[in-house]
């Protein structure tokens, strides 16, 4: 498993990439949504769904209680044990929420955001589009976690609106 130096999200270039809204982790990109009782699923809990093989559908998300989503904020999915029971954890509270168990997925052996020595293909296409070049120190220097969100931010099927501010707050712009 790729998840070790993971959800040791610090700062970068000084800058602090994270911000704290009553006692949870979120990146500042995502503040539209975190502020309205985390009513998009954040990238801290992406990163963790990838990493434990399950597809948490949105609408299986706004069934939990925000007591719920934090919960899955902060719950431990770094050693294979806690993503075993990060999974676990998930599957129980969704089929208790909707009757039906959660998608599983396989999990990437080889994702594309724990490779530091190529910046992924479309995030440099996207980035490019707006003018901006990411040398791959400066993609090597980020954390797995904000790594991950770009790849996220930047893949064909997403709209893309909060990869400017991503970009910008990991100090790449």
């Amino acid at each position: 498993m790729i998840m070790h130096e993971e959800i040791n999200i610090g700062e970068q270039h000084n800058t602090p990439v994270l911000w704290d809204a009553g006692s949870k982790l979120y990146f500042r990109f995502e503040e539209d949504f975190i502020e309205d009782n985390v009513r998009c699923i954040p990238m801290i809990v992406r990163f963790k769904l990838d990493a434990c093989g399950i597809k948490l559908k949105l609408e299986e998300w706004c069934r939990l209680s925000v007591e719920e989503r934090n919960t899955l904020v902060h719950k431990n999915c770094t050693q294979p044990n806690d993503i075993l029971q990060y999974h676990a954890y998930l599957q129980q509270l969704v089929l208790q929420k909707t009757s039906n168990p959660a998608t599983n997925l396989t999990i990437d052996k080889n994702p594309a955001w724990a490779d530091k020595t190529n910046v992924f293909d479309m995030l440099v296409h996207k980035a490019g589009k707006l003018g901006i070049v990411i040398p791959v120190n400066w993609w090597a220097a980020l954390t797995n976690l904000q790594r991950f969100a770009l790849v996220k931010l930047s893949r064909q099927s997403h709209e893309s609106k909060n990869l400017p501010k991503a970009l910008k707050e990991f100090g790449l712009v």
